[in-house]
């Protein structure tokens, strides 16, 4: 991807890393059995280097990766990495979504043996992990049992691995006792008669909390851009309302025509004070559990310019969050912070990847989504991958395979 003068600082950032990945994969001896792309510092530049091939822990799997997918998170790390996630320890090697073949499992793993194909959440952002063996931007990766799911013969590795993080962070917002608390998914869950607000219905989030809460018996309003109505709709959406319009909030205030709200899930510029109006105005649970800041981290640069872009930066997103607690407070709404890997550690990624997610797959009963977008082949590939999810994309989850 050619970006020109204009280009915004951040980007020709890691563009830079994209060059120098590639020089590094091409001096690798093809023998080594495993190669990653650290981050060797903070704010440091991703680099390819060798890694070590770590044995699976009683309760882990081995994978070979097939396929990864980049998200926002590992954009920032480089540059915000002290910020998002101050326990970090460094080495690590980034990535949350892997999909594979397993090489090895565990002694106390029943669920998994060596060939399996799977999907998986690669838990190396967590307090509680916190290990480069368990990051995905690498050839091979150590998963958690309980947060892997076997894909169906039939399914692609880079249709499969666009569902992990996106998946695992609308189920914390969803089934969290201290969030949303939505009853589990079933094979034939009864209608519950409440709906479920999901604001950003077309991301990788939104994408799969259409899909779990609809599983679950409820009903699901959303918000996308025109051009993806049909396709929320595909997931279940029972309406679909344009984010971009002036009447948004009202039109779904109306469409709630005395419906009981489950709550509400806010993805997206925007969308948790959209949320907040819209809960404080129906009956039910008035909950918003939030996926995006209010200001978002994207356009933080690289280098000392980091420092002056931050102090600012921080005063908006402080100001933001005070204003919204305060439009939260007068309108009777709770809201907070979904962190997308806490299922880590809780009841939730069980629930999700051992209990619901292999036979939904298998059932067709919950889809990869968003379909993947390839950009490129290799871990030299991932920083453009990540230059290109910086350009934006729209309902599509940007994979590389390996």
């Amino acid at each position: 991807m050619m970006f020109g003068s204009d280009e915004s600082p951040e980007l020709r950032d890691v563009a830079g890393w994209a060059g120098k990945a590639a020089a590094m994969e091409e001096e690798l001896d093809t023998t080594t059995d495993n190669d990653a792309l650290w981050l060797t510092t903070k704010r440091d530049l991703l680099q390819i280097g060798r890694a070590p091939v770590t044995a699976p822990g009683p309760n882990e799997i081995l994978v070979r990766n097939r396929a990864v997918a980049v998200n926002p998170v590992d954009r920032l790390l480089p540059v915000m990495g002290d910020f998002i996630a101050p326990w970090l320890i460094y080495p690590t090697v980034p990535g949350s979504d892997v999909a594979g073949e397993v090489l090895a499992v565990g002694g106390a793993v029943t669920r998994f043996r060596a060939g399996d194909r799977v999907l998986g959440h690669a838990a190396f952002l967590e307090k509680s992990r916190n290990r480069a063996a368990e990051g995905a931007f690498q050839r091979v990766t150590v998963l958690l049992e309980h947060m892997a799911s076997p894909i169906p013969a039939g399914m692609d590795f880079a249709d499969a691995v666009v569902l992990p993080l996106g998946l695992s962070t609308a189920a914390c917002a969803l089934f969290q006792a201290d969030y949303l608390a939505l009853r589990p998914p079933a094979a034939q869950a009864l209608p519950t008669g409440e709906t479920v607000l999901i604001w950003g219905g077309s991301t990788s989030v939104g994408s799969n909390a259409i899909q779990l809460a609809t599983a679950a018996g409820y009903e699901v309003i959303t918000t996308a851009s025109p051009r993806n109505f049909a396709y929320v709709q595909r997931l279940g959406a029972a309406q679909v309302f344009d984010y971009h319009s002036p009447s948004v909030i009202a039109d779904v205030i109306h469409a709630m025509n005395g419906n009981t709200l489950a709550g509400a899930v806010a993805i997206g510029a925007g969308s948790a004070r959209a949320c907040v109006a819209v809960a404080g105005a129906c009956r039910g649970r008035r909950f918003v559990s939030m996926v995006s800041n209010p200001i978002p981290f994207d356009a933080a640069p690289a280098g000392w310019r980091r420092a002056l872009w931050l102090a600012p930066a921080l005063a908006r997103l402080l100001a933001a969050n005070t204003s919204l607690a305060l439009l939260a407070r007068r309108r009777g709404v709770q809201t907070r912070f979904v962190w997308g890997g806490a299922l880590v550690d809780n009841e939730i990624g069980p629930m999700i990847y051992a209990d619901y997610l292999p036979r939904a797959l298998a059932d067709g009963r919950h889809v990869p989504a968003p379909p993947p977008l390839i950009a490129g082949d290799g871990l030299a590939a991932i920083p453009g991958a990540l230059v290109r999810l910086g350009a934006g994309v729209s309902a599509q989850k940007i994979v590389v395979t390996l």
